[in-house]
């Protein structure tokens, strides 16, 4: 079984089209490219229903489209037999994670995305933000506290790209990086939460998947579960490198994939 459970509902010019038609050209390239079952995860802060929760311009300038509309075209295609499940990516928002549940909770979600991408407002994955006044140690220490705590939050059932402080290049010290992959995983399995694989890293500037073999191979050891993701934006790059990331899969030693169904995951063989 191949999944790719991390995808974002968009024409093929990136522009948001949250309707059943749009689901179509996602699935045709899973197809061709042997991918069983896809899974959309729009981002959260694009949803007028969780406005109260964001401040941030980059995020209050996108939240004018409708949850409703987006879950009905997922569930819609599904309908229609095309084989799709309903995710969104969840973002960490600390005190307000419980509200962001509450607001969610009335959905009928097949899985949960969870990403770090801002803290205390400032943001992990652009060339600036946390980096500007932080010290590399310290934006892989404070990332790292707030993966675990999204784990812990109940708020979530997968880690959408894990190590996403690398997506520069810049890491710390290698003792430091194996500290934090070692607390990391132990945080996720109490959490008792999945891990993605992404080849989404593959196109950013370090040009690697997420994550490091050392931190997949930490989850491994303590059976956290995987799925695997493109986070693609266009139909196009629905499985895109997926070789690469079932190779790391198997180097890690997993055997099998996470198949989501109604925040329930099972075990099925990957490949």
């Amino acid at each position: 079984m191949i999944v790719d459970y991390h995808m974002h509902l968009r024409d093929p010019h990136e522009r948001i089209v949250h309707e059943a038609a749009a689901v179509e050209p996602f699935v045709e390239t899973a197809r061709r490219r042997g991918v069983h079952e896809i899974g959309f995860t729009e981002h959260v802060y694009y949803f007028r229903q969780s406005r109260e929760l964001w401040e941030l311009p980059y995020q209050t300038e996108r939240c004018v489209y409708d949850l409703d509309a987006y879950c009905d075209a997922v569930l819609e295609a599904r309908r229609l037999g095309l084989p799709v499940r309903l995710g969104l990516e969840v973002d960490h928002v600390g005190m307000r994670q419980d509200r962001l549940v509450e607001i969610l909770a009335q959905y009928p979600w097949d899985y949960l995305l969870g990403s770090v991408h801002w803290i205390d407002g400032l943001s992990v994955d652009e060339d600036y933000g946390l980096w500007a006044d932080t010290p590399v140690e310290g934006v892989w220490r404070r990332y790292f506290a707030a993966l675990g705590d999204l784990a812990r939050s109940g708020a979530v059932d997968v880690l959408a790209h894990p190590d996403l402080p690398k997506i520069h290049g810049r890491r710390p010290d290698p003792g430091l990086v194996a500290e934090l992959h070692e607390e990391g995983a132990a945080a996720i399995t109490d959490a008792g939460v999945c891990i993605e694989i992404s080849t989404a890293g593959l196109h950013k500037p370090v040009g690697e998947l997420y994550p490091d073999y050392s931190l997949l191979r930490a989850c491994r050891e303590r059976d956290v579960p995987i799925t695997l993701a493109s986070d693609a934006h266009v139909p196009a790059n629905v499985g895109r490198d997926f070789d690469e990331a079932v190779e790391l899969a198997r180097d890690a030693g997993y055997e099998t994939v996470t198949v989501f169904d109604m925040r329930r995951g099972r075990q099925e063989p990957l490949g």
